[in-house]
Order: C-alpha cells, then sequence, then structure tokens
C-alpha cells in the first residue's frame, strides 16, 4: 500500500532523452544507454513478479468446474 506522504516517483538518476542528441558526447549516450537498460531490466523484473502474483491468485480463486 502507498504511502500517501511518500513520492510515487523517485528521482536519483537522471534519465532524461534530450531532444538534440548531438549535443552529448558518446561516453555521456554510453552512460545514459546503460542507465536506460538498467531501469528497463528493473520495470520488467518488476512486472514478472506481478504477473506471477496474478496468477496465483487466479489459480486461488479459480470457479471448479461444472
Amino acid at each position: 500500500m502507498q504511502d500517501d506522504d511518500e513520492p510515487r516517483f523517485r528521482r536519483t538518476q537522471d534519465l532524461t532523452v534530450p531532444g538534440d542528441l548531438t549535443r552529448l558526447s558518446v561516453e555521456e549516450m554510453t552512460k545514459l544507454r546503460d542507465r536506460l537498460k538498467a531501469e528497463v531490466e528493473r520495470l520488467d523484473a518488476e512486472i514478472a513478479r506481478r504477473d506471477d502474483v496474478r496468477r496465483a491468485a487466479d489459480a486461488l480463486f479459480k470457479k471448479p468446474a461444472g
């Protein structure tokens, strides 16, 4: 359950992709790409965890056939 006083999103690092990539160095783009990949992996893991919980709940509350 979410605490109302706790922010829903926490900014721990800047994941903003600028519109004009020509202003970024290759090193900056590489670091940004790596941070974005890590966040995608974190999101995928949480989605999989929630899918597992949903399937378990569905199986638990499934009505018997007939």
